[in-house]
């Protein structure tokens, strides 16, 4: 199934996030060579909750936002485990967003 290889696309990329950095669906699906399909890197996002190597907590909007904190178990788990790497959040956004980008385009 074509949705299968894209979702593990999604992943192969997700993985190489470097640890007390972020990026973006929409940055994630630029690097895949298809830029407007960052709603379909959430759902895989989404559908990897159950992969311990995906670090999916990594995976934040445009704008620095948690937006994905729903998928996690616990209330707070994704910011969390962004404060664990040293990333500020308050109220569900990344505080310094450029500092803690990651542009997988570039490094990926």
């Amino acid at each position: 199934m074509a949705e299968e290889n894209f979702f593990e696309r999604v992943y192969a990329v997700a993985r190489q996030i470097p640890y007390g950095k972020v990026t973006s669906y929409g940055a994630i699906a630029k690097a895949l060579g298809t830029a407007r399909s960052a709603r379909m890197v959430g759902w895989a996002m989404n559908a990897c909750h159950n992969m311990d190597d995906v670090p999916a907590h990594r995976v934040v909007n445009r704008k620095g936002l948690l937006t994905g904190k729903h998928h996690f178990d616990g209330t707070n788990l994704m910011q969390q485990l962004l404060e664990n790497e040293g990333i500020e959040v308050i109220d569900n956004q990344i505080i310094d967003l450029e500092k803690h980008f990651w542009e997988p385009e570039v490094d990926f």
